[in-house]
């Protein structure tokens, strides 16, 4: 259905003349009754009599004319949920309790005048395609995995160094030290099933492994962060590697501990993504902010992978 035809027989149904409802549109009078003509012919009905006052509508046009009503309404909501500057600034976080949901919480309590749509996506290559094709306006990401290097119209800069902490339950053998050098982790067991083979955190705990020589088990299916502490929590011999900001809540019996690494420190690196033609005017205020909660990046005792790009 032509939404000038519906729009043309609103204004006429409004203005009660067909000449009131060219002025209107700005368009001859010959235009709105060819119109109409044509919408009645689509819907097999007359919407209107004509009388020596104007035009009155049919009950047909009665019954059509709050649907008519409700379909550019409908048709207004569509355009304005495309149209950047209207529209929420989306924002990929990947996990809902991660360091990227953090940051963004802190944007919002920042700037809570600016509309946000908050959104989960799984892999590097579905982030960089929606960014590409404006599904979203930006993403957190560790970049660059080995390989795989951001195409050319997609800008990225780093935002946070998060430390690596390991957890484990209280009678695991590290539990009572206040700190553990990476060296003292080779041995044990580190237990960590959202590891996921082709995703930029798989590649930067295959180089962390290899580099280090720790062991780390991603067997087993991921039942999510409930299920991971309630076992670290039973098993003596499992710990796992949580960064710094995620939030987590257990029970108090659980008696868990979180033991800061070092020596050096593995840092987990969150970059924005964005793409550089992205017009939403949002995108510059969410920059501006992280660069302004952004701590230092490559700091001296800290580690992250060669493939992870510089600030």
């Amino acid at each position: 259905m032509d939404l000038d035809t519906v729009r043309t027989f609103v204004a006429a149904a409004d203005a009660g003349q067909f000449q009131e409802a060219a002025a209107e549109l700005a368009v001859t009078q010959q235009a709105v009754s060819k119109r109409i003509a044509a919408l009645e012919r689509d819907l097999g009905v007359r919407l209107f009599t004509r009388t020596p006052r104007g035009a009155e509508l049919t009950i047909d046009g009665q019954a059509f004319l709050p649907h008519a009503r409700d379909l550019l309404r409908a048709a207004e909501r569509a355009v304005a949920s495309v149209r950047t500057g209207r529209r929420p600034l989306r924002v990929d976080v990947i996990a809902s309790r991660g360091a990227a949901t953090g940051l963004m919480r802190g944007f919002h309590r920042s700037h809570p005048e600016i509309d946000l749509d908050v959104v989960m996506l799984f892999d590097i290559e579905t982030a960089v395609s929606a960014l590409r094709s404006g599904a979203i306006d930006a993403s957190f990401r560790a970049v660059a995995a080995p390989g795989r290097p951001l195409p050319e119209d997609i800008d990225s800069v780093r935002v946070l160094d998060e430390p690596l902490q390991l957890l484990t339950g209280p009678r695991h053998a590290l539990a009572s030290a206040r700190s553990v050098t990476v060296a003292q982790l080779v041995g044990h067991r580190i237990w960590m099933p959202g590891i996921v083979a082709g995703t930029e955190w798989a590649a930067y705990y295959d180089d962390l492994v290899a580099e280090f020589g720790l062991t780390i088990e991603a067997t087993g299916p991921n039942f999510g962060s409930d299920v991971l502490i309630d076992t670290v929590a039973d098993t003596p011999a499992l710990a796992t590697f949580m960064s710094e900001q995620t939030r987590l809540v257990w029970p108090a019996g659980h008696g868990l501990r979180r033991i800061p690494v070092t020596d050096p420190t593995p840092v987990y690196p969150h970059s924005l993504l964005w793409h550089r033609d992205n017009p939403h005017p949002a995108l510059p205020t969410l920059r501006a902010h992280l660069a302004t909660t952004a701590t230092g990046h490559d700091a001296p005792g800290t580690w992250t992978p060669d493939w992870v790009l510089p600030c």
